[in-house]
Parts: structure tokens; C-alpha cells; sequence
């Protein structure tokens, strides 16, 4: 578990680094340019991760569960929980909060109430918190799955920071309190570690559970809020739509290295 935690404070402080890249001097264009490439990377990255490893995984311990008999009924509780985590960030981020997307925040009017930019936080704050039930869940499946999960998690990581710093300046809050936030939806990504390390001790089967509504959350991420924010920031330039396929080939190449 110890080791797992180091993954999971790896992962929050992309979160912190993210939002520092935002608040320094002469860092937010550098950053914005830089950061339409991660995100584009990582949303390919995470795709590849959800169908490639993730899903066929979950199937697997769910058969398993079923005596070894695959079938579609065996495996429509995991279904059922991915789609569940697909719509939980569907309604945190987009419902509760009144407007939200990765990246700089090019729409201040949006948050003229500070309610408005916490609430958006909020969201992101559930979003990371599933970030560190992920790593942790594909970690203890075994060390491969976990390392692939945890990139794909780092992969956004620093847009995430860069984000939420965005929001809390948009909503003319300090630079101490956007790195605060910053460093609140970091602390999000531990307390989904450590809550997984806590009911992996209680309930023998957790991963089965956390790990596909995990995925879901994932998939949301991915295609929800990565892609078209790549698909937005691409304004004719192809190169950048290009990253989101080298991020899949990256990882069936990581795939293809790392032993289970």
C-alpha cells in the first residue's frame, strides 16, 4: 500500500505543479501552448487505457465472480457501474457547475460569483478524488495495469491543476487561493487512494466495484472533457488532433513493454 501512495502523491502534486505553471509570471501562454499537447496526448492515452486494459480486466474478475462463465449477464453490473461513473461526472461537473471545461478560463463573466467558481471546483474535486480510486483499484489488479492506469492519470494531471487555478482567478481569487485549490483537489487524489486501501481491507471484492465506475469516470474525462477541448484548441491545426493517436499508439507500446 505503500508504494501505491507514492503513486497516488506523485499524481497530486501534477496537480499543484499545474496550477504553479498558471500563477507565475509570463507562464500562462508558455503553459496554455504546452498544456493543448498534454491534454491531447493524455486523452489518447486514457482511451487506450479504458478499452484496452481496463475494460477487458473488469470482464475478467467479474467472469471470474460468475464461476467462470462469461456472459452478458455476468458482466452487466460492471457495465452498469461504468455507466454510472460516466454520468456521476456528467452531473458534478456539468450540472451543479454552471460552466466548466480544461483548460484556461477565456469566460470570467461565467464566474462573477465565487459560489459559481467553488462550485466548479467541487466538481473537479470528485473528478480527482476518482483519479486516485483508479490508480489504486489497477494496482492492485497487478503492477502492470496500475503503472498504465497511473500514466494515464498523470498524463492530465497538470491540466487539472492548470484548470481549477484558471477557475479560481477567473472568479478574481488570489493566486494563494487558486494554488489552494490546487492543492485541495491533489489532496482529492490521496483520499481516493487511501479510501481503496480502507475498503480493500473490509470487502474482498472492492476492486470489482471501484474499478469499472473508476473507468467510467475515466471515459468522461477522456472523452467528455479531453477531446473536445483538443477538438476546440485544434482551430484548423491537425497537429495537434495527431497527438490524441500518438498518446494511443504510446500506450499499446507501453503495453507491449511493461510485464504483468
Amino acid at each position: 500500500m505503500t508504494s501505491i501512495l507514492l503513486f497516488g502523491l506523485l499524481a497530486a502534486a501534477a496537480n499543484v505543479l499545474g496550477g504553479v505553471v498558471l500563477v507565475k509570471a509570463g507562464a500562462h501562454h508558455w503553459g496554455e501552448r504546452s498544456l493543448k499537447y498534454l491534454v491531447a496526448l493524455g486523452a489518447g492515452f486514457m482511451l487506450a487505457a479504458i478499452f484496452i486494459e481496463i475494460l477487458p480486466v473488469t470482464i475478467d474478475i467479474w467472469t471470474q465472480t460468475a464461476n467462470g462463465q462469461p456472459s452478458a449477464e455476468a458482466v452487466l453490473p460492471a457495465m452498469t457501474l461504468l455507466l454510472a461513473g460516466y454520468l456521476a461526472i456528467q452531473f458534478f461537473e456539468h450540472t451543479l457547475a454552471p460552466h466548466f471545461h480544461f483548460g484556461a478560463e477565456t469566460h470570467p463573466e461565467s464566474f462573477m460569483r465565487p459560489s459559481a467558481a467553488y462550485t466548479a471546483v467541487g466538481g473537479l474535486w470528485i473528478h480527482t478524488f476518482f483519479d486516485g480510486v483508479s490508480i489504486a483499484s489497477a494496482f492492485l489488479v497487478n503492477f502492470k495495469v496500475g503503472i498504465l492506469v497511473f500514466i494515464a492519470i498523470l498524463l492530465h494531471k497538470m491540466p487539472e491543476g492548470f484548470t481549477v487555478a484558471s477557475i479560481m482567478l477567473a472568479a478574481g481569487r488570489s493566486t494563494r487561493a487558486a494554488l489552494t485549490a490546487t492543492a485541495a483537489i491533489g489532496a482529492a487524489t490521496l483520499a481516493g487512494v487511501i479510501a481503496i486501501g480502507i475498503l480493500n481491507t473490509r470487502m474482498s471484492n472492492s476492486v470489482g466495484y471501484a474499478l469499472p465506475f473508476s473507468a467510467g469516470v475515466t471515459l468522461y474525462v477522456a472523452a467528455s472533457d479531453l477531446i473536445p477541448e483538443v477538438n476546440y484548441k485544434e482551430e484548423g491545426n491537425p497537429k495537434v488532433s495527431i497527438v490524441v493517436f500518438g498518446g494511443v499508439a504510446l500506450f499499446y507500446l507501453l503495453h507491449k513493454l511493461i510485464e504483468g
